[in-house]
């Protein structure tokens, strides 16, 4: 059980952020800690994951690296308009959307497509926003970024099953 939910996590941030496209350059790297709690529902138990993380690239075209805290590769994604690769454990897997492959990692839709914006402190443009006090909501999901000077950032989905995405920077 272990292992599947740490496929599924990596998978689910993986792809966040084909074949041998390579990763732009139009954003910095971003790296640092994740912790990503999904709530019970509907039968399910409550799981969760944290890794170490390293992206690059944009909503279009990118890498994810997840890493176990102590260091080990977990799995990595590339995606580009094409397609979305998944190398993990098990070996690769290709996807035609980075929503696909959060439905196959976890049996629901996750905005992957929005994750390199909301790590840099912004609204991904391809969806309507809404400001907040501390922040902004977006696809149905409540980005607080009140504490983002200091490399944190939370994400948070109220509708079941809740999930929360808490990120600690490594440079703000």
């Amino acid at each position: 059980m272990i292992c599947t939910w740490r496929r599924a996590g990596a998978a689910l941030l993986l792809a966040a952020v084909a074949g041998c496209a390579t990763v732009p350059n139009t954003e910095q790297p971003i790296s640092g800690r994740l912790s990503l709690q999904v709530a019970a529902s509907d039968g399910q138990p409550a799981r969760g994951f944290n890794a170490s993380f390293d992206l690059r690239g944009t909503a279009e075209a990118g890498e994810l690296r997840l890493s176990t805290p102590l260091g080990p590769q977990i799995a990595s994604a590339r995606w580009s308009p094409q397609e979305v690769v998944l190398v993990a454990g098990q070996g690769e897997q290709r996807f035609n959307s980075l929503a696909a492959l959060a439905q196959e990692a976890l049996g629901e839709s996750l905005p992957l497509q929005a994750l390199p914006d909301w790590l840099q402190g912004r609204p991904w443009p391809g969806a309507t926003t809404q400001a907040g006090a501390s922040g902004f909501e977006q696809l149905g999901w409540t980005l607080d970024l009140s504490r983002r000077a200091e490399g944190f950032i939370t994400a948070t989905r109220a509708q079941a099953p809740a999930v929360s995405l808490r990120i600690r920077l490594e440079t703000p």
